[in-house]
């Protein structure tokens, strides 16, 4: 599941891979960018912030959100796409290399003197240069709602998904329905920024510090299975902003009061 260390990641490798680079081909399956052609600018390079990612390209930048299933691949010029035709929704390529989004829900192409539009309502991103431990704490702290829900707003903190929510209230003992007002909001947003920082350099994250397949989360995904603490089965439930954007939660009854 994409989230902010998956977005840095994928931006380091297109920046790695199409920095400097000039574009000769430049193919938008999008509406209302399907015309738009920026064959011979020169790419500038590509950064993330939070889940957004922001190819710039010439004055322009290509925007792209993951959301739950996006990704973007490097292939050789003519080498054979591993993935379906029709899934296909942005190309950008070079003599070198050619970067093709596959099932994202969300791409842009803007001017990248408006960026700002995009990101600027982002709380502080913990991958970020400029991470602002403090008002993400603080932001996190005035949030009304449950922690749960406060953790997966963006403007709060840009990066943290599902699976960080759950897996960092976990590890604080936090029920996910606790206001976020009640708890040690600087505590769990130092907690999250270490642990995103230590996974982005990670080819998949873990939070138990175990790299095998079915070992790396403490909770999320484990439904009905016993706490590896406790043992006390993990439950599930669902919580939202409101009942159309409900994410489904998991969290141990005992290690988390």
């Amino acid at each position: 599941m994409p989230e902010g260390d998956t977005v840095y990641r994928t931006a380091r490798r297109l920046d790695d891979a199409l920095a400097g680079q000039e574009v000769t081909r430049f193919d938008l399956r999008v509406s209302g960018f399907a015309t738009a052609d920026l064959t011979g600018a020169i790419i500038r390079g590509c950064a993330p912030y939070g889940k957004h990612l922001l190819l710039r390209i010439g004055d322009h930048t290509l925007h792209s959100h993951l959301r739950m299933d996006g990704a973007w691949h490097l292939y050789r010029p003519g080498e054979k796409w591993r993935h379906p035709a029709f899934t296909v929704r942005a190309i950008v390529g070079t003599t070198e290399r050619d970067a093709v989004g596959v099932d994202i829900a969300e791409i842009e192409l803007l001017l990248t003197s408006d960026e700002g539009r995009l990101v600027d309502h982002l709380g502080p991103d913990p991958l970020s240069d400029e991470w602002d431990a403090e008002e993400a704490a603080r932001r996190v702290h005035a949030d009304a709602r449950s922690i749960h829900v406060a953790l997966l707003d963006q403007r709060n903190v840009a990066g943290f998904g599902n699976v960080y929510a759950a897996e960092l209230l976990y590890l604080r003992g936090i029920l996910p329905t606790t206001p976020a007002a009640e708890i040690d909001a600087a505590a769990i947003v130092d907690l999250g920024a270490r642990t995103i920082r230590a996974n982005r350099d990670r080819p998949e994250r873990t939070f138990t510090g175990i790299n095998r397949p079915g070992q790396n989360t403490w909770v999320y995904g484990r439904a009905n299975r016993p706490c590896r603490r406790c043992s006390t089965p993990i439950r599930r439930g669902a919580q939202g902003a409101d009942p159309t954007k409900e994410r489904v939660t998991f969290w141990c009854p005992n290690c988390q009061r």
